[in-house]
């Protein structure tokens, strides 16, 4: 389809339409390596060849973005007293935007911005009638019949204004606040209507712009318009023409619900590792198996309490009251453990054989007590001198840093090899 070609270059994002103008006359533009400085071409963006400064143009993907403006900062791209501007606050979205329509220096509020440019047009031109709220307070105590002339219309410099919605909110001292709905855009409107009829405006920000609203946007954050918005907005108003294909579920600030489900209805979906690195620690199941290799270094005992199951094959115990030897009763102990505990008490009697290639580097430890069954392959304590564990589990387990089950290598089958400094 043919379009003007000052309209092809600004909703390219290259400049607005104005600037797009611009380019064209200064003989910028060339189409289908012809240069072009004559306003009205017409060209078709998918089969003419556009280049601009040499470059050929690709169209962007339509952005549609909500901005809580701050005060003190200009509606424009660039400013030449080198003020804050509100691109400074886009430039997340990796698109030129420019602003729908201005709001004050001193002015804060919601302000849609958006690289379609018959999306701004759209909702900027006269007849459309796009609703704006206003939230300000005045100097002075008004009551509702003060508010008279701005509902029928008050007469400016330049005309009479279109009758507004107006209501008091609540009076704080000497000062009123209000909030004002207009259906037209004029420079400092909100002022200038409260200097004609003599309650000067102390303070203002716009909550509402073409049903969007500023609420869970804090000053300077910005998010995509939802589906749902947009639909609303095309109703309303007619633009935009599609909705596909615009870039949804962009933020700045905190993800919210409704923006949450456009984006999976879009077809986004997050990656299982990506939500178990958002979940974190806490997010794991405490009914799940510890990672192997997990050493507890709390101070508890080596051996978790009675009835919790086979133990975790080479667990380590780092506990500084366990004892290297299970009490009686207890399951099979645990082959090659190694304690390296000072004080530790012997193993009780009536245990069976002592486990193979068992180590005991206690200064006055005994060796284990006969009757002990077979133990778990390759446990570990590190005790320094504590209480036995508790009888009556099949095998020992470290309560916080349990392993997988290995089936014992064939090294740990060899004959019962008691080693330590206090067998006799």
């Amino acid at each position: 389809m043919e379009e003007r070609l000052q309209k092809i270059i600004a909703r390219a994002g290259v400049a607005s339409r104005r600037s797009a103008e611009e380019l064209i006359l200064a003989g910028r533009v060339r189409v289908n390596g012809r240069v072009v400085t004559e306003l009205g071409l017409k060209a078709d963006r998918q089969k003419d060849r556009i280049e601009v400064d040499g470059k050929r143009l690709v169209s962007e993907a339509p952005v549609y973005v909500a901005l809580h403006k701050p005060r003190n900062v200009v509606s424009t791209l660039r400013d030449p007293e080198g003020r804050p501007t509100v691109a400074d606050y886009v430039r997340g979205t990796g698109a030129r935007l420019y602003p729908v329509g201005r709001l004050d220096f001193a002015t804060s509020g919601i302000l849609l911005m958006t690289n379609d440019g018959d999306f701004a047009n759209g909702l900027l031109h006269p007849r459309g009638g796009v609703p704006k709220t206003y939230v300000l307070k005045v100097q002075g105590v008004m009551s509702d019949d003060d508010l008279t002339p701005w509902r029928e219309g008050i007469r400016l410099e330049d005309g009479v204004t279109l009758p507004a919605e107006a209501r008091v909110l609540r009076h704080e001292g000497d000062k009123t606040w209000l909030e004002v709905t207009l259906r037209e855009g004029r420079n400092q409107q909100i002022r200038r209507m409260g200097e004609a009829t003599g309650w000067p405006v102390m303070r203002l920000a716009r909550t509402t712009f073409a049903g969007v609203t500023s609420e869970g946007l804090r000053p300077g954050e910005w998010r995509a318009l939802t589906v749902d918005e947009l639909l609303h907005i095309r109703e309303a108003f007619g633009v935009p023409k599609r909705i596909r294909g615009a870039v949804m579920g962009a933020s700045s600030g905190p993800v919210d619900h409704r923006r949450a489900a456009g984006l999976a209805r879009s077809g986004a979906k997050a990656s299982p590792r990506g939500a178990a690195e958002a979940a974190g620690p806490s997010g794991r199941s405490r009914g799940a198996p510890a990672q192997p290799r997990a050493r507890a270094r709390a101070g508890a005992d080596a051996a978790s309490a009675p009835g919790f199951g086979p133990a975790a094959p080479r667990a380590r115990s780092r506990a500084a009251g366990a004892d290297a030897a299970s009490a009686p009763g207890f399951g099979p102990a645990a082959p090659r453990a190694r304690s390296r505990a000072t004080g530790g008490s012997p193993a009780a009697p009536s245990a069976g054989p002592a486990a193979p290639r068992a180590r005991s580097r206690a200064t006055g430890g005994s060796p284990a007590a006969p009757g002990a069954g077979p133990a778990a392959p390759r446990a570990r304590s590190r005790a320094t001198g504590g209480s036995p564990a508790a009888p009556g589990a099949d095998r020992a387990r470290s309560g916080r840093s349990a392993r997988s089950e290995t089936t014992p290598r064939a090294a740990e089958t060899r004959a019962p090899r008691a080693r330590g400094r206090g067998r006799r």
